[in-house]
């Protein structure tokens, strides 16, 4: 019996430690289950290249402006932009009910502005008039007083001489030729009588005064000759007036040549459109209403790049370019410089062989660039970055529950450079170092894994 009860408690125990070691695989298998299966790389030494293309389009190497009469309502538009057109087409035409009213008011404005013309020269004329008789007045003024001044002052000194005679006579009363006395030394050595002498000093005074008012009478008479024949102070408004009537008259020609050809404006010369700038209803300015390509210049491929992408392409850079329909060609970058339309990005046009491209045709641009070799690099999808901190996750051994298991170890690092599918870091690794580069779920640091070869 006891041996019985042996074997019994032997089977008993075994069968415990069965059961015991399948507990022990279903909780590994349902805990290895649970636990995110990751796959590793490990750092390798590769050049970083960059890859940079873009979007871009034809457009003309140099554009022609064509002009019309400004302030023309459109009424309709026979072209747009990509049209060929050649000389003599119809370009647009004018709304006729409009450009008649524009006639009108021209011709008024035309009116009025005679009008003042005819006023300042019927002004001008009589003031001309008034000035020649102002003149012609000033003139004789100034001959009659001089002949009524030189006659007073005549006058004046013939009243001296009689006197001067008179004392004469007193002096000398023998016969002419039986000796004459000098009124001058008679006069000096007082043989003159009193009175005489009196009248003669008052006859010099009239003179003298007589001559100084004629002086100053034939001096005003003179200036106001003088301010009867100066020139009047300038008036430029008759002239410019005619001017401005000049250029109304010719716009008002146009107008009425334009009425006279049903409002149809075409074009000078030939070429491809690239540009409309009028719409329908709108109305023309005085600078183009289209713009044409030149065709004796060659076209140009125009793209824009990202800030980011400007760091790998620099002016004078060799570029493929594919145009649409067409092989890809060998270009140069021929200018780059910030887009003045998009802030942050860049302008880069690529100067066509003649005879290559037209405008509006598409294409891309691209060009590829290695850097310097680096020693650490890692697939893209194993770098993370957050709020600027970069990080990847290192898959490590540790004991666990269970016993070794692996877990994921959060490790900073610094990106040197990269592309779309390498990062190139500056980190504690090794080529041992077991980098996660997927995970089935999200990972956190420290958090279980298992790897995917397991």
């Amino acid at each position: 019996m006891e041996e019985k009860r042996k074997k019994k408690i032997m089977a008993a125990f075994a069968a415990f430690l069965v059961l015991m070691w399948l507990c022990t695989v279903i909780s590994k298998s349902v805990y290895g289950s649970q636990l995110p299966i990751v796959s590793t790389v490990t750092a390798e030494q590769k050049y970083i290249e960059h890859i940079v293309e873009a979007d871009g389009i034809v457009v003309a190497g140099d554009k022609i402006p064509v002009t019309a009469v400004s302030g023309l309502r459109v009424g309709r538009l026979a072209v747009q932009a990509g049209d060929r057109v050649e000389e003599g087409d119809l370009i647009l035409t004018v709304d006729l009910d409009d450009l008649r009213d524009i006639i009108a008011e021209r011709q008024t404005e035309i009116d009025k502005l005679q009008a003042q013309i005819d006023t300042i020269a019927q002004n001008q004329e009589l003031a001309r008039q008034k000035k020649e008789l102002e003149e012609q007045r000033a003139r004789e003024d100034y001959d009659e007083i001089a002949r009524r001044e030189d006659t007073l002052v005549g006058r004046a000194a013939e009243e001296y001489s009689k006197i001067e005679d008179e004392i004469g006579r007193q002096l000398n009363p023998q016969p002419e030729g039986d000796g004459t006395v000098d009124v001058d030394e008679a006069i000096a050595g007082g043989q003159v009588d009193e009175g005489l002498m009196e009248a003669l000093q008052q006859a010099a005074y009239a003179e003298a005064d007589a001559k100084w008012q004629r002086d100053e009478a034939v001096k005003d008479a003179g200036r106001n000759v003088e301010d009867a024949v100066a020139p009047d102070n300038e008036d430029a408004s008759l002239e410019v007036n005619r001017l401005e009537l000049a250029s109304m008259q010719a716009e008002l020609a146009r107008y009425q040549e334009l009425l006279d050809e049903e409002g149809e404006i075409r074009t000078p010369q030939g070429g491809l459109v690239t540009d409309v700038c009028v719409s329908v209803g709108g109305r023309t300015s005085d600078s183009a209403v289209l713009l044409l390509a030149d065709d004796a210049v060659p076209c140009r491929f125009r793209a824009v790049i990202s800030q980011e992408q400007k760091k790998y392409v620099s002016q004078g850079d060799a570029v493929n370019l594919k145009l649409d329909g067409s092989r890809e060609k060998d270009a140069t970058v021929d200018y780059l410089a910030e887009s003045d339309t998009a802030p942050g990005s860049y302008d880069v046009c690529l100067d066509l062989p003649e005879g290559v491209g037209t405008p509006g045709l598409s294409g891309v641009m691209s060009l590829s660039e290695s850097g310097e070799k680096q020693s650490c690099c890692l697939p893209a999808e194993a770098v993370h970055t957050v709020n600027a901190r970069s990080y990847v996750y290192v898959a490590r051994e540790r004991d666990g529950i269970l016993g070794k298991e692996y877990y994921a170890s959060e490790l900073n690092v610094k990106i040197l450079d990269q592309n779309d599918s390498w990062v190139a870091v500056e980190a504690a690794l090794d080529s041992d170092s077991r980098v996660i580069a997927s995970s089935t779920k999200e990972l956190a640091n420290g958090a279980a894994v298992r790897l995917e070869e397991e």
